[in-house]
Order: structure tokens, then C-alpha cells, then sequence
């Protein structure tokens, strides 16, 4: 199996498991067993999970870079939402700009760190 195969098989199984979670909490929500209001501001922790998901078994610069994105922003809302750390939307903008911008300065150096580990693709042309 190659890492592209394992990046997506695991990425599949990844949204199944969150579509079978949150079936089961809606359906325990129905029955009185559970009450999803009180959890709802927990989603956000679904996107560092997505974004862990992504820079795992990594097959380009660009899925990493894009898991470090939705790990920021699960993590910038879900800080939000608790007021972790006093950070509210209103006070807390000015990091996803900053965060922007590290972004655009370290793409670059991971592209290349990335291109250095990249395996050799085959050629399926003959001659």
C-alpha cells in the first residue's frame, strides 16, 4: 500500500467514524440520554482532529499546510468559544492574520522540505 492509498483509506475511515459519532449522539440526544446542547461547543475540536488527520501520512506540501490551517482554526475557535486565555472574536482576529502570514513565509521552506522527501514517481511510459 502506498502512502497516498493509507492517506486517503484513513481519511475515509476517519469521516465514517465521525458520521457514526455524531448519528449516535443525535440519536441519544432523541432518547433523553444525552443532551448534544450542552456539547455543541466542542465541535470545533472535530476540525484539529480533520487537520491531525491531513499533516498524518502527508502526501503533498499543500495537505500539510492545509492541516496546520484547520488545526489553527478548530484550536482559534474552540478557544473562542471558552474564552481560553481571555481571547474572544472580537479581541482574538489579529493571530488568524499573523497566523496567515507565518503561513505565507514558511510556505516555501515546507514545499521544499517536502520535495527533498518525496519518493521517486515512476514513469509508466514505454519505449
Amino acid at each position: 500500500m502506498n502512502p497516498n492509498d493509507s492517506y486517503h483509506w484513513r481519511k475515509q475511515l476517519l469521516l465514517g467514524l465521525m458520521l457514526v459519532a455524531i448519528g449516535a449522539g443525535l440519536l441519544l440526544d432523541q432518547f433523553d440520554m444525552l443532551d448534544l446542547y450542552d456539547l455543541w461547543h466542542y465541535w470545533p475540536l472535530i476540525l484539529v482532529v480533520v487537520g491531525l488527520n491531513k499533516m498524518i501520512g502527508y502526501p503533498t506540501a499543500r495537505d500539510f499546510t492545509s492541516g496546520l490551517w484547520t488545526m489553527f482554526i478548530g484550536v482559534w475557535l474552540f478557544a473562542n468559544f471558552e474564552h481560553m486565555f481571555g481571547l474572544t472574536f472580537r479581541t482574538s482576529w489579529p493571530y488568524v492574520i499573523i497566523a496567515w502570514g507565518v503561513t505565507m513565509i514558511l510556505k516555501p521552506f515546507i514545499r521544499e522540505r517536502f520535495a527533498a522527501n518525496a519518493p521517486a514517481r515512476e514513469s509508466n511510459h514505454e519505449n
